[in-house]
């Protein structure tokens, strides 16, 4: 399997909580799937995961920033994209810190406009408490290991 390198963001409001998007496939191989993730997505050309962070922050949010920490976490993943292609996925997350600004769906590519239902600001709580399919599985842990939410006890 090919390799699929991509930045994610862990976006934390000013409140301590971070943002999240409801992907809703409708049609593809993923038709029916309905989960909870982090904005960002795949590397483009020789860009680094620090450089497309920044890139995918402004694009999918309208949030600007000039530069992003070291990754906080990484995982790698056998993933089915919507065209059906099983990669292996190595995912580099990194933690920005957001003003209270309207995000911007302007950047939005045309599949993401298909699929990016809705977006929602979660607290440690509603991450703990929620039912709805939610990825990293570990996102609450890599909270946690950032310093953004408290360690539950």
């Amino acid at each position: 399997m090919r390799e699929r390198k991509s930045a994610r963001l862990l976006v934390i409001s000013p409140s301590r909580k971070v943002l999240l998007f409801r992907f809703l496939h409708k049609e593809g191989a993923l038709a029916g799937d309905d989960y909870w993730a982090t904005p960002g997505g795949g590397l483009e050309g020789a860009e680094t995961f620090q450089l497309a962070a920044i890139r995918e922050l402004h694009e999918e949010t309208g949030i600007r920033v000039g530069t992003v920490g070291e990754p906080v976490a990484g995982r790698r993943f056998p993933m089915q994209l919507p065209s059906g292609e099983w990669v292996t996925s190595v995912e580099q997350y990194f933690v920005v810190h957001a003003p209270d600004q309207p995000l911007s769906r302007a950047g939005w590519t045309s599949s993401e406009v298909q699929v990016m239902a809705d977006h929602h600001w979660w607290s440690a709580h509603d991450l703990r408490s929620t039912e709805a399919t939610v990825w990293p599985e570990s996102l609450v842990h890599m909270l946690e290991a950032a310093g953004v939410f408290e360690r539950s006890l």
